[in-house]
């Protein structure tokens, strides 16, 4: 591990019992059972076990999610209130920061909601799931949202690539083609879009949107690096090097194991620093 490199994670799951007791009950099936994460996990970590597991793989801040998960009173959905990341954040400034989730269905409720978390609460951007809306990026639902990010200077990351069955009874279509982020990155050129998740399987499309954006990025998460596409780690060490920033989605992915991973890809220095701290530092602004 790089010792001198201090990672940010910038997609990270609250894992709290308090956390966990707003997910939905197919959290374990969909963790434990799809992703291969540690089943003792769907017990939650204290904030503090959270740090502890950050340190050991060398990182020392996340982004802390609020999700909203499908429209309230739809089978399986779910919002984590604000309130939970926010004391989190209270908690621990220096190690932890808000992401506040969207619903596009909300309209401006949700719009003034998103204001409030950043001006009152200190979130630092907002965190969008496409397909639990089955409402592409470039639907006119989420110009409002994006509309405010660009009002309150703050990025905004959602999921692109294919979509998950989270249990039989939730399944959702495949809404994230990274294309689709080409009409809002041309409708809203001073908001910084984030596309997490890689854009698998259609990374290319997703590096070609960033090539041709100087406001759109690419997450990393989701995805153990060790089966990332050869054309991304590529990407990542060359010309894309201002363009990729590090995150896991924990529980997804381990801390420690994606470290690892990283570093075993052997990537420059200039650009292994560029993607685990400093793009993130740039994009959201940090004085870190």
């Amino acid at each position: 591990m790089s010792e001198t490199i201090r990672a940010i994670d910038a997609v990270v799951n609250i894992w709290t019992p308090e956390a966990l007791a707003a997910r939905p009950g197919w959290g374990g099936d969909f963790f434990v059972g799809k992703m291969r994460a540690q089943s003792a996990l769907m017990e939650g970590l204290s904030l503090e076990q959270m740090i502890e597991r950050m340190d050991a793989a060398g990182i020392e801040r996340a982004f802390l999610v609020a999700p909203k998960s499908g429209r309230v009173g739809l089978p399986g959905c779910y919002h984590l209130p604000y309130g939970i990341v926010a004391r989190a954040v209270e908690r621990f400034p220096d190690r932890f920061y808000g992401l506040a989730g969207i619903d596009p269905t909300e309209g401006m409720m949700g719009v003034r909601a998103l204001e409030s978390a950043v001006r009152d609460d200190g979130f630092i951007g907002a965190h969008c799931y496409p397909h639990w809306f089955e409402m592409a990026p470039d639907h006119a639902r989420y110009y409002p949202f994006y509309a405010k990010c660009v009002e309150l200077g703050v990025p905004y990351q959602l999921q692109v690539g294919q979509s998950m069955i989270y249990a039989a009874e939730h399944r959702t279509q495949s809404v994230g083609r990274p294309i689709t982020l080409d009409a809002v990155a041309c409708d809203f050129p001073e908001l910084k879009l984030i596309g997490i998740h890689v854009g698998i399987p259609w990374h290319d499309e997703m590096i070609a949107m960033a090539w041709k954006h100087p406001n759109v990025f690419i997450g990393c998460d989701a995805h153990s690096p060790a089966y990332w596409p050869e054309s991304f780690r590529r990407y990542i060490d060359s010309y894309g090097q201002d363009k990729v920033i590090f995150g896991t989605d924990f529980p997804v992915l381990d801390f420690a194991r994606t470290r690892r991973e990283i570093e075993a890809m052997n990537f420059r220095p200039g650009p292994l620093r560029k993607l685990l701290r400093d793009n993130v530092a740039r994009i959201y602004g940090l004085a870190v």
